[in-house]
């Protein structure tokens, strides 16, 4: 198989703005050493991946408008560090000294409420609604009672509820499209059991869902990441990712990204989805959040622009929209597909329970008025957490997310692990930046959700602040590591 590279239009893409020539011709780091440094820091963050052939030389002091003497002697340095890795006929390829971090893997969610304020589980109190859908549920029990309650591909009123709802967002969609699950991270390891086996490749964001990459790692399969640049997506990596690894399937969150809140733009799904179609990768879509948009709906679904209907697999569930305890997913796909997946289920389970299903028809039919309330709850927290870090942890730097209910933020220096372990300290619990990615990456972010009120999300970042004070970080630009730790305290 081809190396996996990174072209040049993404590698620049990704640096963004990393020259500073006044810096440069005051007696501070030249050129050469600003490179080096925004390359390593690429690296260690994740977004460009390990074992990933950079540009040739002469390419990129082109696409950067530099000379080549400046990428040479970058990148000498950076083999120096250990941070590149030269092969002859292979090129230059991305590394860590100490090699790829350990990736702890376990619940996000905490064992017990001894935290003052739990910040590790992203996730909601019940709707308004869901009680209601309960009482609905039970109501309408005892006309399934007389059958044998095994529902291999779901109840028939929550699959037709289901389509409506695909077709009134631009989707056509018939009943036969959709099986049910016990939760969309069911409905992903029952894709992974049909369509993946032991070795095979599967693209994902970088970041991404922890439980989706802990689904990936225990089918035996092997993560393939595409790291997120300052803003959307990195379509063009993601379209070379799928010619050069040829991965059997591609996890994607389009729709108001966990941990970053991004949305994807219809011009970016069409792309991808075309690159998919031509490489025959099978898209899973996760539609997890797709009803968390603080700032208007997402774009029509990403299966719109799979017109053949044999790309795209769409998962979600009622957990973010309405509660985690309503354990209800679901899988969109082609009818063959569909079929396939309730012959693999028995292997796992022989259905989920009819009440909550019931439950979750009657919210998708007739609660669903309570998400705008739902909404704004969030975007209020969301921008009180905003203006909490702001005022008390000023050097963090915050992407203001439009959807979803977290935010994904970059610290000063590569202390995410630490201060995990300090914060708990203060009674706050968080989850490292490296439990969102792979080989040790994002030691420079944190995941702070904003399900909590307000008022306990002020609490929190001003025990979060005491915390990072606690770690003696010295103030300053960005630091760069020279290794990197998957570990999670």
């Amino acid at each position: 198989m081809t190396p996996r590279s990174i072209s040049s239009t993404s590698l620049v893409r990704q640096l963004g703005e990393w020259r500073d020539d006044d810096r440069a011709g005051a007696g501070g780091d030249p050129l050469y050493v600003q490179l080096a440094g925004a390359i390593r820091l690429l690296i260690l963050d994740g977004r460009v991946p390990l074992d990933v052939r950079l540009p040739g030389e002469r390419e990129l002091a082109s696409a950067l408008g530099v000379s080549r003497t400046t990428v040479s002697t970058a990148f000498g340095r950076l083999r120096e560090e250990g941070h590149l890795v030269s092969r002859h006929g292979s090129g230059s390829r991305t590394s860590v000294p100490a090699g790829p971090g350990g990736r702890v893997i376990g619940s996000l969610i905490a064992a017990d409420d001894t935290f003052a304020i739990d910040l590790g589980a992203a996730a909601l109190p019940a709707a308004p609604g869901v009680h209601a859908a309960y009482a609905d549920a039970l109501a309408a029990l005892p006309a399934h009672l007389p059958g044998h309650g095994y529902q291999a591909l779901g109840i028939p009123e929550l699959r037709r509820a289901l389509a409506d709802r695909y077709t009134a967002r631009g989707l056509p969609t018939v009943p036969e499209q959709l099986l049910v699950t016990s939760g969309a991270q069911h409905a992903f390891v029952l894709v992974l059991q049909l369509l993946a086996g032991p070795g095979d490749r599967v693209l994902i964001d970088h970041p991404t869902y922890p439980h989706a990459i802990d689904a990936i790692q225990r089918a035996s399969c092997r993560p393939v990441p595409v790291g997120l640049p300052g803003s959307g997506w990195d379509v063009d990596g993601v379209v070379a990712a799928l010619q050069q690894t040829g991965p059997r399937l591609a996890y994607l969150l389009p729709d108001f990204h966990n941990p970053t809140g991004r949305c994807m733009d219809p011009e970016s799904r069409s792309r991808i989805a075309e690159a998919a179609a031509r490489t025959r990768t099978t898209l899973v879509i996760d539609e997890t959040m797709v009803d968390l948009g603080l700032e208007g709906p997402p774009p029509a679904p990403f299966a719109a622009h799979d017109p053949t209907g044999g790309v795209v697999i769409t998962v979600g569930g009622t957990s973010k929209s309405f509660w985690g305890g309503l354990r209800v997913g679901w899988v969109r796909a082609d009818e063959g597909t569909i079929a396939g997946l309730g012959g693999v289920r028995p292997g796992l389970d022989l259905g989920t329970p009819i009440v909550e299903q019931l439950a979750a028809t009657s919210l998708l039919t007739g609660h669903e008025s309570g998400l705008v309330d739902r909404r704004a709850a969030l975007r209020e927290r969301r921008d009180r957490l905003i203006a909490a870090l702001a005022r008390d942890l000023p050097d963090w730097r915050v992407e203001r997310a439009p959807g979803g209910n977290s935010l994904w933020v970059e610290l000063p220096a590569p202390v995410s692990s630490a201060l995990t372990a300090s914060a708990e300290r203060h009674g706050v619990r968080v989850v490292a930046g490296p439990r969102f990615g792979v080989d040790g990456a994002f030691e420079r972010f944190l995941r702070l959700p904003y399900t909590r009120p307000a008022e306990e999300l002020e609490d929190a970042v001003a025990r979060l602040a005491r915390a990072y004070e606690d770690l003696r970080v010295a103030p300053g630009p960005r630091a760069v590591p020279t290794t990197a730790t998957g570990a999670v305290v």
